[in-house]
C-alpha cells in the first residue's frame, strides 16, 4: 500500500473515531445544559453557561450510593462468574471424566436462552427463598447468566496450555487444588482480562433484573437509579445527563486501560494447537 493508500486509511480511520467520540462529548455538553437550554435552543449548541452544580445536584440527590451498589454488585459477580467459569472449564479441558462433553453442553446451551425469559420463574424463586429486595439476588442472576459466555471465551486458551506443565507439577507432588490457583489461574490472565470486561459491562448497565427484585433505593444500582431525577412534572435533564456521564466513565475507563489485554485475550483464545 502505497503512500495514499495509508493517508487515505488513516482519514478513514480518523472519521470513525470522531463518529464514535462525538456521542459522549455530545452527552458531556448536555449534562452541563439547563432544561431551557436543551429545549429551546440547538441541540448541538454549546452550554451559554457550565452548569456544574448538575453534577453536585445528582450526587447529593444518592447517585452516590447508587454508584456504590453497582460497584460492589458487579464486583462481586464478576469475581463468581470468572472464578466458577475457570474452575469449570478446567474440568472440563484439563481433566479427563466421562461426562465431560454433556456437562460442557448443559453449559452452553445457556447462550441459546434469552435473558429475560426466566425472569418470573426467577422472581417466584427468589420469593420463596426471601431474596427478594436483597442484593445477593442480582449477584446469583449475574453469574448464572455471564457463566456461559466466559465459559466460551475460556475453553479456547485452556486448549492450548501445554500439559507437560501440569505433569511436572504433578511429579513434584502438587496437588489438584495448587495445580488449578498456583499456576493454570495466573496462565489465563491475558484471557482473564477480556472476560473481565465482557462481564463488567454487561453487570454494570444491566436494568430489568434489578428493577424487578430490588424496590429499595439503598439497593438501586445506577441504571435504575436514574429514575429518580425523572418527576411526574417536571425532569431535570440535565441531572440525567451528568448521571449518564458517571455511568458511562468506569466502562469507558476500564476498556482504555485494558484494550490491549481484550485483544491479546480474544487472539490467544481463538488459536487452538
Amino acid at each position: 500500500m502505497g503512500r495514499i493508500g495509508y493517508f487515505i486509511l488513516y482519514v478513514c480511520l480518523a472519521f470513525v473515531a470522531v463518529f464514535q467520540i462525538f456521542p459522549l462529548i455530545w452527552l458531556f455538553m448536555f449534562s452541563l445544559k439547563s432544561n431551557r437550554e436543551i429545549f429551546a435552543e440547538s441541540p448541538f449548541a454549546l452550554p451559554t453557561e457550565f452548569r456544574w452544580e448538575n453534577y453536585q445536584k445528582v450526587w447529593d440527590g444518592g447517585i452516590g450510593l447508587y454508584f456504590f451498589n453497582s460497584v460492589w454488585i458487579t464486583g462481586l459477580a464478576i469475581v463468581l462468574t470468572i472464578l466458577l467459569a475457570s474452575m469449570a472449564t478446567f474440568a472440563i479441558t484439563r481433566m479427563q471424566w466421562k461426562l465431560s462433553s454433556l456437562v460442557l453442553g448443559l453449559f452452553m446451551v445457556g447462550l441459546m436462552i434469552p435473558i429475560h425469559s426466566a425472569l418470573i420463574p426467577l422472581f417466584s424463586m427468589f420469593l420463596s427463598v426471601d431474596l427478594i429486595d436483597n442484593p445477593i439476588s442480582i449477584v446469583i442472576t449475574y453469574t448464572a447468566y455471564n457463566l456461559p459466555i466466559t465459559m466460551m471465551i475460556l475453553l479456547g486458551f485452556y486448549y492450548t496450555l501445554p500439559r507437560e506443565i501440569e505433569e511436572a507439577a504433578i511429579i513434584d507432588g502438587c496437588s489438584i487444588h495448587r495445580l488449578f490457583f498456583r499456576i493454570i489461574l495466573p496462565m489465563t490472565m491475558p484471557v482473564m482480562s477480556t472476560t473481565v470486561i465482557i462481564n463488567m459491562i454487561y453487570n454494570w448497565n444491566e436494568f430489568v433484573f434489578v428493577n424487578t427484585f430490588i424496590s429499595s433505593d439503598k439497593y438501586k444500582t445506577l441504571t435504575v437509579g436514574i429514575q429518580n431525577f425523572i418527576g411526574q412534572y417536571m425532569t431535570d435533564w440535565g441531572a440525567i445527563g451528568a448521571t449518564l456521564i458517571i455511568s458511562v466513565l468506569p466502562i469507558l475507563l476500564a476498556f482504555i486501560f485494558f484494550s490491549n489485554k481484550v485483544v491479546e485475550g480474544i487472539s490467544s483464545s481463538a488459536v487452538k494447537g
